[in-house]
């Protein structure tokens, strides 16, 4: 990963991108450097991950309330102010949201394992 000067980030100036799940709509803005990805994502609601993913993230819940529920039949129910950490390759999961939910989502290359 290289090293990322300081920069002050406009989310009103990232475009977003439609992504479908199962049920509803994801909409991504996504700033992506070398190793790291940040995006904002928004779950519409009834929302429901069209896959599991295997992937590793740093999830912070900035408005509303979703579930992350592990392949393994747990759920986890964050809201506003919480978050979630998972490196890849650790626990399938996938997100769902009945009344819709906005995330600070990190993910990349130090995550890994």
């Amino acid at each position: 990963m290289h090293n990322i000067p300081f920069q002050a980030i406009d989310w009103t100036q990232i475009p977003k991108t439609t992504h479908p799940g199962d049920k509803g709509l994801a909409y991504w803005q996504t700033l992506q450097f070398d190793g790291l990805r940040i995006r904002i994502v928004e779950y519409s609601a009834g929302y429901i991950a069209d896959h599991w993913c295997q992937k590793g993230h740093i999830v912070h819940c900035l408005k509303g309330d979703f579930i992350s529920e592990l392949e393994s039949g747990e759920q986890f129910t964050l809201t506003e102010g919480m978050s979630y950490v998972v490196s890849d390759n650790l626990s399938s999961h996938r997100s769902l949201t009945t009344k819709g939910t906005t995330l600070l989502i990190v993910d990349g290359a130090f995550l890994g394992k």
